[in-house]
């Protein structure tokens, strides 16, 4: 059992290096990770001392808009702010990992997207109807205090517990534009004041919308009684062998949400037969087979039209435009899709360089060793 954290922990050295380690995973070209490493001691020193004198205060955010694959407001932590972020969840994560259900799959080890995709196909060879859910705004609808409330539950050190408040308290307004104000019952006028929003991006985050979750995903299992339920993020799906039950699920399901001021959208939370497919994570799952979505295809064939576009000019190395493409057709592998990534990757033909080093061959384009 994970004993009770201690704040001390946070700011120890050895914690804030690996703090720093995991936040330059894959951003070590970057200028931000490269300026902080440069002077990584004494960045460090310094965390650690506003973190003991309990001076440290996150910096602002810088916020930006993707598209893919929804159009969704993503606001990025300073690389400093990163590092305390990956601090605070390597000493709390542990004392609520014990916690979760094996089927969460968002956001932990030895979980992840293809994980959660064997387990729905699993599920479906299982049962014959499913309930397709996800929460409407969950992110910008995630509420201070409740959060807070479910924080306080698992750790008792007051210092943490401000570390968190301090964190939380960041990204107020963040999201404000991107949340539709609901009113529960018992609500007054003033509840458009209550705090609310994680900002999507920050490790903190996905990591509290687990905790802010697992009451959700507890009631499902145990009050509920149904066995053949997953979650990932906010999208999640109830099997049974029969409609009636599904539907009285989707009931009980959207009145615990309003405890959490949550809300389902409600117009795609169906109950389907698992033969008709069940579209999850960039897949639609069938008890037999499953497909990459089209949304998914014609979008990597507009990223590799530009990643072609720079190989052409010589702003994208020939082992970015391998990166992306290998990236691509292993996570398309996950389905049954051989025939679809030999059309997509097998035409591909590598333009000649403006500048920079010439084409590597063709037996490094595309289709080469295709998984």
């Amino acid at each position: 059992m994970a004993s009770q954290p201690h704040y001390s922990q946070v700011y120890d050295w050895s914690n804030l290096l690996l703090a720093a380690r995991k936040a330059a995973l894959g951003k070590r070209g970057r200028a931000p990770a490269a300026t902080f490493e440069v002077g990584l001691a004494d960045e460090l020193v310094e965390l650690a001392d506003e973190l003991r004198r309990q001076t440290y205060r996150p910096g602002p955010y810088q916020s930006f808009f993707i598209h893919e694959p929804k159009r969704r407001l993503v606001s990025a932590a300073s690389f400093r702010d990163r590092v305390v972020h990956h601090a605070l969840c390597n000493v709390i994560e542990p004392v609520f990992e014990r916690g979760f259900i094996a089927d969460s799959f968002a956001n932990r080890k030895g979980k992840g997207t293809h994980r959660a995709i064997d387990r729905c196909q699993g599920f479906a060879r299982r049962y014959r109807y499913v309930l397709i859910c996800d929460v409407r705004q969950h992110f910008p609808a995630i509420d201070y205090e409740i959060l807070m409330e479910r924080l306080s539950a698992k750790i008792s050190d007051p210092q943490i517990l401000g570390l968190c408040r301090s964190i939380l308290e960041s990204g107020v307004g963040v999201l404000d534009d991107q949340y539709d104000m609901v009113y529960f019952p018992g609500d007054d006028l003033f509840a458009v004041e209550r705090p609310r929003g994680l900002p999507i991006g920050n490790l903190t985050s996905q990591f509290w919308s687990n905790c802010y979750l697992d009451s959700l995903d507890h009631f499902v299992k145990r009050h509920l009684r149904c066995r053949g339920y997953l979650r990932y993020v906010d999208d999640f799906l109830l099997f049974a062998d029969d409609k009636a039950t599904l539907w009285a699920w989707k009931r009980a399901v959207v009145g615990r949400l309003a405890q959490l001021r949550l809300t389902l959208h409600e117009e795609r939370a169906q109950v389907r037969p698992v033969t008709a497919g069940i579209p999850w994570l960039g897949f639609v799952v069938f008890p037999t087979h499953r497909r990459l979505k089209r949304r998914n295809v014609v979008s990597y064939r507009r990223r590799l039209a530009g990643l072609l576009a720079g190989y052409r000019t010589g702003d994208v190395s020939f082992e970015q435009l391998k990166a992306s493409w290998q990236g691509w057709a292993q996570h398309a592998a996950h389905g049954n899709t051989f025939r679809l990534r030999r059309a997509v990757l097998g035409s591909v033909c590598l333009p000649a360089r403006q500048s920079g080093p010439e084409d590597p061959g063709r037996d490094q384009r595309p289709n080469a060793g295709l998984p």
